[in-house]
């Protein structure tokens, strides 16, 4: 069925390519962990989920963090696995499910590290380049005093998680999937050894941002050798950590330009900006937010993203937890949006709580309905609606 786009949201709802990947539109669902798998095991209505938001045009869904085949992959006993028969047998019928229902799909593949440790330790060993991790964000959105965790991993543990993401990214092709997102944001594993907080190593691991990103670029270049160079690989980068609003990996244009160099030269075809609010620019004396900037720098395509559809960002709360979704700030952001598009500053949007409220949400832009979409509520993060 063809697609209604009404001429103001048209740079939306574009077609976008990456090698052998065409999407619809210019629309991602955002990766959202939902806590319904049984060990390791994706939920039986996940599939119908993802086809849902398909069906309301998503161009492109990437699913929720998904652990690597590695012991200690996982941060939480709920979320999936990419990894044994009935784990890739269910991730099979998630991807059928969304071609059929004329979408596009990837996993985002994920190992926690020291994610976690600040709550409740997990029931399994925590791994981290320096073992050394932080408390959740105080009151200011800083983290607490640095703790020691466990030890430092050895070469022999990197090897082993390197292999780990290769072959997750090669199950992933085998199934059909339309391309994979690696996690390197957010505090988790691989956005551990980028950090200089949590990167204190004397070898070729450590070192200043450059060298920090020798272990992302070891796993890209080890998934390329075993997919291939037209398999699409995207990646997820942040400045924030989810336990410390206020991290930055880099301060400057030049420190961004020499952190995502190397990664670029390993093969990585599409950067996932993450940024808690769309609109705030990431370096002073330019509007740019962090997706323009980063493909401004690198020359890579980027999805922009940070309370997309939401009238309220993500820190805050509407009357009795919903999230405000009134027309007019629906519509105010998403007119700026097109005209970032239209300017060429970012490349896709993708859409994380709003599409939560609403597996329409694509459609109904679209077709400029605003007024007929449902708000998020807070209950729906752990519902399979």
């Amino acid at each position: 069925m063809k697609q209604t786009v009404i001429a103001a949201r048209a740079p939306l709802f574009q077609p976008f390519r990456v090698h052998d990947l065409t999407l619809k539109n210019r629309v991602v669902m955002a990766p959202m962990g939902k806590g319904h798998a049984v060990d390791g095991v994706l939920d039986a209505n996940y599939a119908a989920y993802y086809r849902r938001r398909a069906e309301g045009q998503a161009g492109l869904i990437i699913g929720g963090a998904t652990a690597v085949p590695h012991t200690n992959a996982a941060n939480d006993i709920h979320e999936p696995h990419f990894h044994g028969d009935a784990v890739l047998a269910a991730w099979r019928r998630a991807r059928e499910e969304v071609h059929a229902g004329g979408g596009r799909i990837m996993p985002q593949l994920y190992h926690a590290g020291l994610q976690g440790v600040a709550l409740t330790p997990p029931p399994w060993p925590l791994i981290g380049p320096s073992a050394l991790w932080l408390p959740s964000p105080q009151a200011d959105g800083s983290a607490g005093a640095m703790r020691t965790v466990g030890e430092p991993m050895r070469q022999a543990d990197i090897d082993a998680v390197i292999d780990a993401f290769a072959t997750a990214v090669a199950n992933a092709q085998q199934l059909g999937f339309d391309g994979v997102e690696l996690h390197a944001a957010h505090g988790f594993l691989i956005d551990q050894f980028f950090w200089e907080k949590t990167n204190l190593r004397t070898d070729r691991y450590g070192g200043d941002l450059r060298d920090r990103t020798r272990f992302a670029v070891e796993i890209v270049e080890e998934c390329r050798r075993r997919v291939g160079a037209r398999f699409p690989i995207f990646m997820r980068i942040s400045q924030f950590k989810m336990t410390d609003y206020t991290a930055q990996l880099a301060s400057t244009p030049i420190q961004l330009t020499r952190f995502l160099e190397p990664l670029v030269d390993a093969g990585i075809d599409v950067f996932d900006c993450s940024q808690r609010r769309i609109a705030e620019p990431t370096f002073a004396d330019s509007d740019l937010n962090f997706a323009g900037w980063v493909k401004k720098l690198s020359g890579r395509p980027t999805i922009s993203n940070g309370g997309v559809g939401l009238s309220k960002d993500a820190a805050s709360f509407g009357t009795a937890g919903v999230y405000g979704m009134q027309a007019a700030p629906s519509v105010a952001q998403l007119q700026q949006l097109c005209e970032r598009m239209e300017r060429g500053e970012f490349d896709l949007i993708s859409v994380a709580r709003a599409m939560l409220g609403d597996a329409q949400w694509a459609a109904k832009v679209a077709r400029g309905a605003d007024h007929e979409l449902q708000p998020f509520r807070a209950e729906l993060m752990m519902l399979l609606e």
